[in-house]
């Protein structure tokens, strides 16, 4: 149960700076595809949240591994 809790806790906190820095960074003059990986990334802790949630905790951290990869692969480019 506690396992569950933690990734969609993580997932959520992950999802939630992703989704700022991907609005921080398209108000910026940062090039198109940062704000898009974050929006990416976010999108990708979104659903390891919603998965963690319901107890598929290593699909979540795997995902979870993967949008944060999306996010500094795009952090990358700008």
């Amino acid at each position: 149960m506690r396992r569950s809790s933690a990734a969609a806790g993580a997932g959520a906190v992950l999802a939630l700076a992703g989704a700022a820095a991907a609005l921080l960074r398209l108000t910026g003059p940062a090039p198109v595809l940062v704000p898009a990986a974050y929006a990416c990334g976010a999108a990708a802790c979104a659903l390891a949240a919603l998965l963690g949630s319901r107890g598929r905790t290593r699909r979540a951290l795997w995902l979870l591994v993967a949008g944060l990869m999306v996010m500094a692969l795009g952090d990358q480019f700008d």
